[in-house]
């Protein structure tokens, strides 16, 4: 028997007629929902250290709770002493229900434990629906050991909608909980 997670139903619930009201759509299809969740780590030092990517890939795995794998430079860059193949980053894309748990996960856990939080910026958004926010340090995620990684690293998270414009996918963001500053 398997569970719905708990954003999922507050989406078909809540956040899918309130949008569907609020932009006045005639059909329950034009409302955007969200289709899958990219999460993307590179790795700086890699090309000096091959055992970098297998702790960012593990450390990925245990935060995302699918299998991440690592990805490989497409062009050779002699000043980063850097050769084509090489692996540079680990990266994980969640879909459905994964993807609700880890949104969960993120917004009422992780979120909350950075340091001088007050919101996240609402200016990172591509014109098509899409957000991504950057993260500075992977330790806010309850699933790492602090005494077994071997550095801290950043990770960028973008959240892919089926939203047309910003606005929109801002609402849908929002009304699923993520914690965008006040606009004073």
């Amino acid at each position: 028997m398997s569970t719905t997670p708990r954003l999922k139903e507050h989406y078909k619930s809540n956040v899918l007629p309130s949008l569907q009201s609020e932009f006045d759509y005639k059909s329950v299809m034009q409302v955007p929902k969200l289709l899958k969740i990219c999460i993307n780590q590179g790795v700086g030092n890699a090309t000096g250290d091959k055992k970098l990517i297998e702790h960012a890939v593990t450390d990925m795995t245990m935060i995302a709770g699918q299998k991440a794998v690592a990805t490989y430079a497409r062009k050779s860059v002699s000043n980063f002493k850097l050769r084509e193949g090489m692996p540079i980053g680990a990266r994980v894309t969640l879909r459905g229900n994964q993807m609700y748990e880890f949104l969960d996960r993120l917004i009422n856990v992780s979120l909350p434990r950075v340091r001088d939080f007050r919101g996240i910026n609402d200016k990172s958004f591509d014109g098509r629906g899409n957000y991504t926010m950057g993260i500075t340090e992977h330790i806010i995620f309850p699933e790492i050991n602090l005494d077994k990684i071997a550095r801290i690293q950043g990770m960028d998270i973008t959240f892919v909608t089926s939203a047309n414009t910003d606005v929109e996918a801002k609402s849908l963001l929002k009304g699923l909980g993520l914690p965008f500053k006040s606009t004073k």
